[in-house]
């Protein structure tokens, strides 16, 4: 029998989220590229802090996600269907882990950062 999915409501429950859509991506033959390089023990830790804020309020996030993604576009460009499918597997992953009204807040989230981020990286169509 599988557990029950809860609600996103701790630092836990954002860290279990962001291993196991990382995993995702790593696997993903468009996405897993663009993340050549990147230390994820370091990153899964930065971006949770960057999730914490937006889902619990915590205020110990720091840094600039738009500057590092124009990074990523300027060394391996990205693509709207880049930021299509990064959107399909968080959301996947929220679904399977977790249920509840953060969780859809997380989703939503994600709906609007990621087309807003797509186009001021200037992704590539298709």
């Amino acid at each position: 029998m599988e557990p029950a999915r809860t609600d996103l409501t701790t630092a836990e429950d954002i860290d279990r989220l962001l291993r196991a859509f990382y995993a995702d991506v790593l696997r993903d033959a468009d996405l897993a590229p663009h993340f050549d390089g990147v230390v994820m023990d370091t990153h899964i830790p930065h971006i949770a802090t960057f999730w914490r804020m937006v889902v619990l309020g915590e205020r110990s996030y720091t840094g600039d996600p738009m500057t590092v993604h124009e990074r990523l576009h300027a060394r391996r460009p990205l693509r709207t269907r880049d930021f299509d499918r990064w959107l399909a597997l968080f959301v996947r992953t929220v679904d399977a882990h977790f249920a509840g009204p953060k969780a859809e807040m997380i989703k939503e989230r994600a709906r609007a950062i990621a087309p807003l981020m797509a186009l001021q990286v200037g992704a590539i169509a298709g």
